[in-house]
């Protein structure tokens, strides 16, 4: 399991190749609610997403052994960027496998690096057992987006970086798809402060995490389209992030296509943050519940803004 202190160990370890992002009072979401909501803004991270905390963390405690043989890792696309960058920083050879749905500016980013880019199945799925076959094959280290201890305690750097800025902090909001981010932060957000709550928020044509938790089991459900891709996927079996959302999570919450879209409206249109569907869902929890936070400090992790600019204007202008 992940403690506090693996956590602590990763900040230590990734300090100087990571920014602090910042923490950003969003003065209409707090009017909205009347009380304060911050904006942690992982859009402006290294790649413009969190996955760089935790790729480092992994790549960064390789043995010799494995750093020789080479990685591979499957992705939506954010952690095949990330993996992409800390392996050109190591020299690591690698290989990224991504999915056909995996948006144009994401793909154009990875090739930038020197990594083998293998685009491959329709969804994220796909990829990952693709590449999880071709790590056996291979004598490859699979360097998994979430199911990993040293991924999950890089993501969960998050926390600390909120803690230090705003240790008042009521509840957390975090979007979730395999849970690195959400079980990472919520590890440290509840050994720091245990009456902090802190909630998912995920699509519902991509509910995996949610109905595992309502099983009591890793189950696979149908994946359905979304314009969330980053939080497309099921769990594979054995995976630690669930047994940590089970722990420390106080509830994920699901919202619909057409909500995700208006989150990324309103983020730009009040916020002026371009921000992917996948970062844009932590806000939505906020626009259509305010009343549940009303009185509390709450901080929405914005996770990332790697989205189409095609995609983008097309959302902007659906809404008027």
């Amino acid at each position: 399991m992940i403690g506090l202190k693996e956590i602590q160990d990763a900040r230590n370890l990734i300090r100087d190749e990571v920014k602090k992002t910042p923490l950003v009072r969003s003065e209409y979401l707090s009017g909205l609610t009347g009380c304060d909501v911050y904006l942690k803004l992982e859009n402006t991270q290294i790649t413009n997403a969190f996955k760089i905390r935790g790729a480092l963390n992994r790549l960064m405690t390789l043995s010799a052994e494995q750093k020789a043989h080479g990685i591979i890792a499957a992705s939506s696309g954010n952690h095949a960027q990330a993996v992409a960058v800390g392996a050109e920083k190591l020299n690591l050879k690698a290989t990224v496998v991504v999915p056909e749905s995996t948006p144009n500016i994401k793909i154009e980013k990875i090739r930038k690096h020197r990594v083998e880019l293998v685009v491959y199945g329709k969804r994220y799925d796909n990829a990952e057992e693709y590449a999880r076959q071709q790590a056996k094959e291979n004598g490859l280290t699979y360097v998994s987006a979430y199911n990993d201890p040293y991924i999950v305690a890089g993501q969960g750097t998050v926390s600390l970086e909120i803690f230090e800025d705003l240790p008042a902090v009521d509840s957390i909001i975090v979007p979730v798809s395999g849970g690195s981010i959400l079980s990472g932060v919520a590890v440290a957000a509840k050994n720091i402060k245990p009456s902090v709550e802190v909630l998912g928020a995920q699509p519902e044509n991509v509910a995996a995490m949610y109905h595992c938790l309502k099983a009591g089991e890793i189950i696979n459900i149908p994946m359905k389209p979304t314009i969330a891709e980053g939080l497309d996927g099921n769990i594979e079996q054995g995976c630690i992030t669930f047994e940590l959302v089970q722990k420390y999570v106080d509830e994920i919450l699901l919202f619909n296509e057409e909500t995700i879209k208006k989150m990324i409206r309103l983020l730009w249109e009040k916020e002026k943050q371009v921000v992917e569907a996948s970062g844009a869902i932590v806000i939505a929890p906020i626009v259509e519940t305010p009343k549940r936070f009303a009185g509390k400090r709450t901080v929405a992790v914005i996770t990332g803004g790697n989205i189409d600019e095609s995609v983008f204007q097309s959302i902007l202008t659906s809404g008027k």
